[in-house]
């Protein structure tokens, strides 16, 4: 069998699967709230995502080697900005609280 098309349905699989991430690093950016994503199942997904770039790399595929690292990418902004927004949120729930009081 010619590998050549099977890497080019690798490729594109990756690149589809992995820009599906694009929209939501976007949405939480520009609404600077990260409110409705789980961060057990990012956190979850992205050691998943971890092990799939280990064994692409070990397996020498470029398909899952890249999809992988660009997902990874992503998803690590995903959790970052999910840690960043919940503990501003906290603050400054907990700074109305305190006005409240006062």
């Amino acid at each position: 069998m010619n590998t050549e098309p099977v890497e080019i349905l690798g490729l594109f699989a990756a690149t589809m699967t992995t820009i599906s991430f694009l929209p939501q690093v976007i949405k939480i950016k520009k609404e600077r709230c990260a409110k409705s994503i789980s961060l057990l199942t990012f956190s979850a997904f992205w050691i998943g995502v971890l092990s799939w770039l280990i064994y692409g790399l070990l397996i020498d595929s470029l398909p899952v080697t890249l999809a992988n690292a660009v997902t990874l990418i992503l998803a690590s902004a995903i959790v970052i900005m999910k840690l960043f927004y919940d503990r501003k949120a906290s603050k400054s729930a907990k700074t109305s609280l305190i006005e409240k009081k006062s």
